[in-house]
């Protein structure tokens, strides 16, 4: 099958809502967007090119409204990010907060991580790839629709460098069970942890994370890396 046959027969893993775009975001869209942007669709990205620096690169996948993306890539500069948001509000908003702040080791993709990975990124070529409270599709219906299953899961493993992290974060107990078994079931893949991992430093709390834990919902955290 080619790529673009699976990309036609893969079930879609996010909602295709639609936010509304204020003035400020639907201008910052059209101005920032060919500046900072990369397409999801197209041929093997040279990072060297895209940043101007040969530096460790690092996957955001679902990067929402960009706050702790930008965040983490400040303190980390010596690295070099790319984020990953199918919904507009959220891309507008991470791109505000890139010429906002100065961030020079971070670049934004405006649609599907599963069709960025497929096309632009090498094999071996990521550092780390970040899955931060992914859509838990909790009906059993929609189950399908989740990020990690064994084959997105291999996907994203090849993609890592040898040593490279995985590491993916939910707060929904049945999808953390599904996500540690799929993860675990992956030869190439080695826990650094027995079990859940505690929470990584270098990840902010997000607005989404805070409304949890007020609500009393646990947090469970995985860090996988490949061999």
């Amino acid at each position: 099958m080619t790529t673009l046959e699976h990309r036609r027969t893969r079930v879609q893993t996010y909602y295709g809502r639609r936010g509304r775009l204020r003035t400020r975001r639907r201008e910052a869209l059209a101005r920032l967007l060919p500046v900072y942007g990369v397409d999801v669709h197209g041929g093997p990205l040279d990072p060297v090119e895209l940043f101007g620096r040969r530096a460790p690169l690092v996957l955001e996948i679902g990067s929402g409204m960009g706050d702790a993306t930008a965040e983490m890539a400040a303190a980390d500069p010596d690295r070099d990010y790319l984020a990953a948001e199918v919904h507009a509000p959220g891309v507008a908003n991470l791109l505000l907060l890139i010429e906002e702040r100065g961030l020079t080791n971070l670049r934004v993709a405006h649609g599907d991580a599963l069709d960025l990975l497929e096309q632009r990124i090498p094999p071996a070529s990521l550092a780390a790839i970040h899955a931060y409270f992914p859509d838990p599709w909790p009906k059993t219906r929609h189950h399908k629709r989740r990020l990690f299953q064994p084959a997105h899961v291999a996907l994203m493993r090849s993609r890592l460098a040898p040593g490279g992290v995985l590491h993916a974060v939910t707060d929904w107990p049945d999808y953390a069970e599904v996500m540690r078994r799929t993860l675990e079931d992956d030869p190439e893949l080695v826990n650094r942890y027995d079990g859940w991992a505690p929470r990584q430093p270098h990840r902010p709390q997000t607005r989404y994370e805070r409304k949890a834990v007020e609500q009393g919902r646990p947090i469970f955290e995985l860090v996988f890396h490949r061999r």
